[in-house]
């Protein structure tokens, strides 16, 4: 393997749990930022030099830490010892969870901080999602989303805000922001903006995150929830991509390479979450998430069940993007038909004008009706607006398909385009 791509795999598995430490380390985002990336530059020239250390996450670890108490010590004319280890004094530990990337989480979504902020701020520390990225996701200018994160990471340091998990008597007040952007950073994993269609590294660590946080409120049953969901479509990813990196939708992917451990686990929870009877979002599509990891074959899907549930998620989050997801629901249960009446409606509003999947679904609609002609002109509509590279790809084969005769009219079996899995929110 050539030395930048084993720096781009450590920068992949060990960066973000590297800079929250180093945040934890020095109270200032910024400075934790420029002590990684001058870290980055020393393992090339080092590692070139003196070959790949057995641990390069240590490695890069270890280095990025003294570099950022050399520049404590510089800037603050403070003869720190060579083995600090504690945080700047300002930071009070109020929280047995030791773990930073936890700490920085909640940093980020101190309510002090706008939720936009909080979400860009997340997304760019924790999630390891480019400028670019975020602004995509925010529908705004680059340059609005720099702005954006510049003013964020002020307010964090004008305002003291403290670099810690918060009392637990304060944590029910916090968790439903936590759980929002650890459910926009998995979704990014998930359904990535750009380049690879999965990006596992993020999926694993929101995972994580979300785990840790249902272990501080057990009695948080969307905490729960989101677990669940999380684990429920985790457990698909092998069967998602051709070895080519080939979008499968969801109907057409061998189902033994599904993660079947996972999928108890996460029943389980999801379970637990709905026994406590808080229902909520979260449980909501985890409980649709359930039904198809658990369906034998795609014939095999409820889809009545489904749609039922896509109707309560509705209520509880009418957003355009679940209405999308209920209508197409409703199609597989009862008729394609009455899903082409309701994405009519949709788009009569203007309601997802820039959104992919809209088009998307309507020309899968249109395929399953036989009227492959219309299909086709319905699938270009998606590619002029699909970023994704795999998707595009996915889209392109229909508009052959269509085109050119080459597949036949299918059963109407399973959700028609399996791509982001949470349709309730969006950045």
């Amino acid at each position: 393997m050539l030395l930048g791509r084993i720096v781009e795999e450590v920068v992949r598995t060990d960066g973000r749990r590297v800079l929250a430490g180093l945040i934890r380390l020095t109270g200032d985002f910024d400075a934790a930022e420029d002590a990684l990336q001058e870290a980055y530059a020393r393992a090339l020239a080092v590692w070139h030099r003196d070959g790949v250390p057995a641990t390069p996450g240590a490695w890069l670890n270890t280095v990025a830490r003294r570099i950022a108490i050399d520049r404590l010590r510089r800037d603050r004319h403070t003869a720190l010892p060579d083995d600090v280890e504690a945080p700047p004094a300002h930071i009070e530990e109020q929280s047995a969870i030791e773990d930073d990337r936890l700490r920085l989480l909640f940093t980020c979504c101190h309510p002090a901080l706008a939720p936009e902020a909080q979400c860009a701020l997340a997304l760019r520390t924790l999630g390891g999602l480019t400028t670019r990225e975020i602004a995509r996701g925010f529908v705004e200018p680059e340059s609005t989303t720099a702005q954006r994160l510049v003013r964020a990471k002020r307010k964090i340091r004008e305002a003291g805000i403290p670099y810690e998990v918060p009392p637990l008597v304060k944590l029910p007040e916090r968790i439903d922001t936590v759980l929002g952007v650890l459910y926009l950073i998995f979704n990014e994993g998930y359904s990535a903006t750009d380049d690879s269609l999965l990006r596992p590294n993020l999926m694993v660590e929101a995972t994580r995150l979300a785990r840790l946080s249902a272990e501080l409120l057990p009695a948080d049953a969307e905490a729960r929830g989101l677990l669940a969901l999380m684990l429920l479509t985790d457990a698909r990813r092998a069967a998602r991509l051709t070895a080519q990196g080939d979008l499968v939708p969801l109907e057409g992917q061998d189902r033994a390479l599904w993660n079947r451990a996972q999928i108890d686990e996460g029943v389980r929870i999801l379970d637990d979450a709905l026994a406590m009877r808080r229902p909520g979002p979260y449980q909501t599509q985890a409980a649709i998430a359930a039904l198809h990891s658990t369906a034998a074959t795609a014939g095999d899907t409820d889809w009545p069940q489904i749609a039922a549930l896509y109707q309560a998620l509705l209520r509880q989050t009418p957003t355009p993007i679940v209405e999308l997801n209920a209508v197409v629901a409703l199609g597989m249960a009862s008729g394609v038909s009455h899903a082409l009446e309701g994405i009519a409606r949709i788009e009569a509003r203007g309601d997802l004008a820039r959104y992919h999947l809209l088009p998307a679904a309507k020309a899968d609609v249109l395929r399953r009706l036989g009227r492959p002609a219309e299909a086709a002109l319905a699938y270009r509509a998606a590619l002029a607006l699909v970023t994704n590279p795999a998707e595009r790809r996915y889209l392109e084969k229909r508009v052959s398909e269509c085109e050119t005769g080459g597949h036949d009219r299918p059963k109407c079996t399973s959700n028609p385009h399996d791509s982001r899995p949470h349709p309730g929110r969006s950045i």
